[in-house]
């Protein structure tokens, strides 16, 4: 009887520690709807009524020519096409330099392994702020400006922090995978690519989900080295609708709105996957 109660209590805490931790998710989640939710109802409000007070959170009328009229104020699909190509080209660089990094600092052993690799860690100490100028320089030099180059070449040399979140997982495969293809005569290039690499789609998926993301919303990048207009990105064409004469606030945020959707809806699809390549990547090591 009293081995019984205390189920029964344990499962009633357990529900209410359930029911808390709901509660609380479900606060924060509707805490950071908030920012979105204003954005698409001042998207398809008239002039007068985006800042009227008390707010006004359901437009009348609802001005869905706001989208039409974003997408035509300034050449938007040319600047989705050009986000889309850095995008591409940032995570296939990254993609392809960090996993053969970090399968040298995980799976191979090599005199002052892990000297360099505390070396690489201690490179993300240093701000973007540090090493702007320096690398606009260079890019100078190399006469990048105005180009995709400086935006894009970058990623195929590797990102420390993709290096470590990568390292991290190939640690937690068995070496004994390892020791048997080497038995059975494969060379380290086969093991990477036919055993490594399948196991590791999890955590692929997430460094694939966080370069997207970094260079789908990167601003300072483009405005640093784009001049021409024909080569902004989307996040940088959002700038054309301030301007010292006013800014067309309506315009703004339905432009913002069709800029975010793409990535709400990517991260739906992906997040399963997403949350799978977080978890599974120990800190083995």
């Amino acid at each position: 009887m009293a081995k019984e109660m205390w189920r029964v209590r344990k499962k009633r805490r357990d529900f209410i520690k359930q029911l808390i931790a709901h509660i609380v998710l479900i606060m924060v989640g509707i805490l950071f709807f908030f920012p979105f939710a204003w954005m698409v109802s001042t998207s398809l409000k008239p002039d007068a009524q985006i800042f009227k007070w008390p707010p006004q959170w359901i437009p009348h009328p609802f001005m869905w020519s706001n989208y039409p009229k974003a997408l035509t104020f300034v050449p938007f699909f040319l600047y989705l096409k050009n986000t889309l190509t850095i995008c591409i080209f940032t995570v296939l660089g990254v993609v392809l330099s960090c996993t053969l990094v970090a399968y040298g600092f995980s799976r191979i052993q090599w005199p002052g392994r892990d000297i360099l690799f505390i070396i690489m860690i201690s490179t993300m100490m240093l701000p973007y702020q540090v090493t702007m100028i320096p690398m606009f320089i260079v890019f100078k030099k190399l006469d990048w400006v105005n180009t995709f180059l400086p935006l894009t070449v970058p990623a195929f040399f590797g990102n420390a922090f993709y290096i470590f979140l990568l390292r991290q997982f190939f640690m937690t495969i068995p070496f004994e995978l390892s020791d048997a293809a080497k038995i059975d005569g494969c060379s380290e290039w086969r093991i990477f690519w036919q055993i490594i690499l399948p196991l590791a789609k999890p955590a692929l998926a997430t460094v694939t989900l966080f370069q997207f993301l970094g260079a789908w919303n990167d601003f300072m990048g483009p405005l640093i080295y784009l001049n021409d207009q024909a080569k902004f990105t989307v996040s940088l064409g959002l700038q054309s609708f301030v301007s010292s004469y006013g800014t067309q606030w309506g315009l703004l945020n339905a432009a913002a709105t069709v800029f975010t959707l793409p990535i709400i809806i990517l991260f739906f699809f992906t997040q399963k996957t997403f949350i799978q390549g977080i978890t599974m990547t120990g800190l083995k090591g």
